[in-house]
């Protein structure tokens, strides 16, 4: 069974313990699997990874990148997800701004640098969000297909 998870605590969540445990009781209670929200900050997948596993949170976790297409939907996730945006990606929103193409290019590209990250860094996988965008999912997939095979 899968169940959701959220790196950076769950918007509703009063504090990072509560949130591993309202999580430990979701495994307890039989998910096997577990595929995050959408995160732009490495470290803190890797560091809300290791929270659960010092709870004892053993299942896979599967990390959920998204790539930005546009400042907005950066704002809206930040907003409602409660997601941090890292400096570096912060760096890309503004620098692209009024170039949509562009900033669509930028997007993919640290979506994928952060899968490369991901894998290299042995993530348990991949859940790719692109908003039902096959030209994004396709273009993801093939800049990372043979990193993933590896």
């Amino acid at each position: 069974m899968l169940g959701a998870c959220y790196p950076e605590g769950h918007p509703e969540s009063p504090n990072a313990l509560s949130d591993i445990q309202a999580l430990k009781t979701k495994v307890d209670a039989g998910t096997s699997e577990l595929i995050t929200q959408l995160f732009f900050d490495n470290d803190a997948f890797f560091k809300f990874q290791d929270r659960c596993r010092f709870a004892g949170i053993n299942v896979p976790i599967e990390a959920g990148i998204m790539p930005i297409m546009s400042p907005k939907q950066a704002v809206r996730m930040e907003e409602m997800a409660g997601v941090r945006l890292p400096e570096k990606l912060q760096r890309v929103l503004a620098k692209f701004d009024d170039k949509p193409e562009a900033l669509r290019d930028a997007g993919i590209a640290y979506a994928i640098d952060q899968i490369v990250d991901l894998l290299s860094r042995g993530v348990d996988g991949i859940h790719l969000y692109t908003m039902d965008n096959p030209e994004v999912a396709a273009r993801i997939i093939e800049a990372t297909r043979n990193i993933i095979r590896a």
